[in-house]
């Protein structure tokens, strides 16, 4: 990492001791004692990713790795060492998790203060374009934006793409009460929740943006979080969900699937097209 040590010691003004990579993203032990993440990425995702980290740090909020810097290829953060959380630790998630939607957002759509309008969630391009109604703005920018890219590789067949739209065209009727928009994490499935030796979780690699509440609580439920009970529960202590909030679980979850689809094949694709389904059902 000799180069890269040069461009970590240059966005630190510190120098690097040691350099451990971890799957994707490097520890870096600084001359002044502290260990940091150092992760590569395109310029895009760089920048997207360190502004969303800024924009979800609100308070009584979930805490998020603090931002050291950044260039056009590197992103320097905390390090936060791993432990493990219990059901109280969920359901403090949950009232912390509310806490940050209720920061709110300007628009549907809003990327985070200072970042791209063309973001990323994962390794899938994302737009942040802003709207002034959620249920528009979800079939339009987070739905048959990524339909359009499924099908073109495969993964989801003339068929089921034509499900999916009439999710799209019914949406109105489908979305639920009008909601403000949220500040939302945007990538918010469980391997994003990391358990820090504090006791609390901590919330990584977002793609920050504003929407709909329950997209967030949705991508929770759809990749397995443990004790999700319990921080539903701390959540609606806080901010209550509107009615009829689990027969959209579906509907929000349209979304990320779709994502998956595009980015890993047609396992998700068919998965993708059972949610279509089930949201109008």
């Amino acid at each position: 990492m000799s180069s890269q040590a040069e461009t970590v010691a240059a966005i630190t003004g510190q120098r690097v001791r040691v350099a451990t990579p971890r799957g994707a993203i490097w520890l870096v032990e600084l001359s002044d004692g502290r260990t940091v993440v150092a992760k590569r990425g395109q310029a895009g995702q760089v920048l997207a990713e360190a502004a969303g980290l800024r924009w979800l740090q609100v308070p009584g909020g979930p805490p998020v790795p603090q931002v050291y810097g950044h260039d056009d290829q590197w992103l320097i953060t905390e390090y936060v060492p791993a432990g493990r959380m219990d059901g109280a630790g969920s359901e403090r998630l949950g009232r912390e998790l509310a806490a940050l939607h209720l920061a709110g957002a300007p628009t549907f759509g809003a990327a985070p203060p200072g970042g791209p309008q063309q973001a990323w969630i994962g390794a899938a391009p994302m737009a942040n374009v802003a709207g002034a109604r959620w249920p528009q703005w979800y079939a339009e920018h987070r739905v048959l934006r990524y339909l359009h890219s499924a099908v073109d590789n495969g993964a989801v067949d003339a068929a089921g793409a034509r499900a999916v739209r009439r999710t799209c065209e019914r949406i109105e009727e489908l979305a639920g009460p009008d909601e403000p928009p949220a500040r939302l994490h945007g990538d918010l499935w469980s391997g994003n929740v990391h358990a820090g030796a504090d006791g609390r979780a901590w919330l990584l690699d977002p793609a920050a943006h504003g929407g709909h509440r329950e997209t967030d609580l949705a991508m929770l439920a759809l990749f397995g979080c443990r004790s999700l009970e319990r921080l539903l529960a701390g959540y609606t202590d806080v901010a209550p969900l509107a009615p009829g909030w689990q027969q959209r679980v579906a509907l929000h979850q349209l979304f990320p699937l779709l994502v998956h689809a595009v980015l890993f094949g047609g396992g998700y694709g068919v998965r993708a097209v059972a949610a279509a389904r089930a949201a109008y059902q």
